[in-house]
């Protein structure tokens, strides 16, 4: 199954992708989470993982978390945030601080899968 990742800055998107590529990963992007809620609202979409920036412009990481957990209650849910430190993540969902090394994310991804 695909993970999902939100994130509004190209580069840093671009990046993600493909190391999760890299490892392994099928993956699916959205640049918001407007796009991220179309894809989870498709019930023909299996997902194993929604990785979504905290800070996004259309809607923060915790209001779509929450919308997805609507949608998909047993969907896990990692933050990705660059401000990882002050951030409270809803009980259990994931966070990881940016920046962040291809070792950090691949061991983080793979104990919450």
């Amino acid at each position: 199954m695909p993970l999902l990742v939100v994130e509004d800055d190209d580069i840093v998107r671009m990046l993600i992708v493909e190391v999760l590529q890299e490892l392994g990963y099928s993956v699916i992007e959205a640049q918001d989470a407007a796009a991220a809620l179309k894809i989870i609202e498709n019930p023909g979409q299996s997902l194993a993982l929604l990785m979504t920036d905290y800070g996004l412009p259309d809607m923060d990481g915790k209001a779509l978390a929450e919308k997805v957990r609507q949608a998909r209650p047993s969907l896990p849910v990692l933050f990705a945030s660059g401000y990882a430190g002050n951030l409270q993540v809803p009980e259990g969902m994931h966070l990881i601080g940016k920046p962040f090394t291809l070792e950090q994310l691949r061991d983080k991804v793979n104990t919450i899968l």
